[in-house]
């Protein structure tokens, strides 16, 4: 790899932290709009709420844009390691035994979660109230693997997010979720 192709992954995983950073920060501001947790008869009530079933929208796709923000990351930062890269399966042990996520089954469960949402048009409110509620209960395993991911790229790679527009925001959402700090 020359210099110069190196300078640009650097850039690029740079580039995927501040994506973390922005991502965790938009999802944790959709969360805030949401009174939790979510009960089915009140759904029911209120299912022609615009505003509310916009805002359920936005954090199904920021929770699942977290997500795939922070799988693209890993295995990023993964190649730059000197480690492989695939299946994702080995970035995710790799990112276990780094401290990053708390298990393998963790991520997976947040998957699957994530996964049956963009697959079911369920029109039981209690079911729908449940599967935000899963999310929301979810939401502090990836906010915190973000943060234990730019950590971690800052220490083993000397990479930091491209820039610091989302840092506050980012840090003030790990605070607020008692993650850390």
């Amino acid at each position: 790899m020359t210099r110069q192709a190196l300078d640009d992954e650097r850039r690029h995983l740079a580039q995927l932290l501040e994506a973390v950073q922005r991502s965790a920060f938009y999802l944790h501001a959709t969360a805030c709009k949401i009174d939790w947790p979510l009960r089915g008869p009140v759904l029911e009530g209120r299912q022609k709420d615009v505003d509310l079933f916009e805002s359920l929208a936005a954090f199904n796709e920021r929770f699942a844009k977290l997500q795939d923000t922070l799988g693209a990351t890993m295995r990023h930062a993964a190649l730059l390691m000197s480690e492989p890269a695939s299946p994702f399966l080995r970035v995710l042990s790799l990112f276990e035994k780094l401290g990053v996520i708390d298990s393998i089954e963790a991520w997976q469960l947040v998957r699957t979660a994530r996964n049956l949402a963009a697959h079911d048009y369920e029109t039981d409110y209690e079911l729908i109230a449940q599967h935000f509620n899963e999310l929301e209960s979810l939401r502090p395993l990836l906010v915190l693997a973000g943060a234990r991911l730019v950590d971690l790229c800052a220490t083993a790679l000397a990479v930091r997010p491209s820039s610091d527009a989302f840092l506050a925001e980012f840090e003030a959402a790990i605070v607020a979720l008692g993650l850390r700090r």
